[in-house]
């Protein structure tokens, strides 16, 4: 996993569950006081161990953290990204334009990184289905994401997941509609 999410993960729960939390969290997972440089990879299984300690630290499933997390991240990824955000996008046309847009430029700039593959369908002007496909199972990140999306552009949206990975599916199935 990027070194990036390690820096938005510290960030929130920094921002959440104060200050101390990080290093507690860190000792928890097993991981000691390591650090982690936003350029760099690490492996899938420490952030799952750091969400694992948050997850036994709080009481709160590990999917609630997780979409909370990705929630949490759209302010700074907007701003990271603005450059290919067009001005006219609303809330699914961001959603629709991800894997394109951003993912594509993630890449280019990281050549180690390797984020979700999404495919999105546009079925009606007011919802996207997302099929999401990753080796990390964190579907609840991309559904936090879409949330956080649409605070950002003022919208109200409800999402349903008919099929996860969690559940068995070999991808998750992760409808966003706009609700009017």
């Amino acid at each position: 996993m990027h070194g990036l999410i390690f820096s938005e993960l510290k960030k929130y729960v920094d921002t959440q569950f104060g200050g101390g939390t990080w290093s507690a969290l860190l000792k928890e997972a097993g991981l000691g006081s390591r650090l982690y440089m936003p350029i760099q990879a690490y492996p899938d299984q420490e952030a799952v161990a750091i969400v694992g300690a948050a997850s036994r630290a709080t009481g709160k499933e590990a999917s609630a953290i997780l979409e909370d997390f990705g929630e949490f991240i759209v302010p700074d990824l907007m701003s990271m990204f603005k450059a290919m955000i067009r001005p006219e996008w609303k809330t699914l046309d961001f959603i629709e334009n991800t894997e394109r847009a951003i993912h594509k430029a993630v890449q280019l700039q990281n050549p180690g990184a390797k984020p979700p593959a999404l495919r999105c369908a546009r079925p009606s002007a007011d919802e996207v289905v997302i099929t999401y496909s990753s080796p990390r199972k964190m579907c609840a990140v991309a559904k936090g994401v879409a949330r956080g999306v649409a605070r950002h552009y003022n919208e109200r949206i409800a999402i349903s997941e008919p099929k996860c990975m969690l559940k068995g599916s070999p991808s998750c199935e992760i409808r966003v509609r706009v609700e009017k």
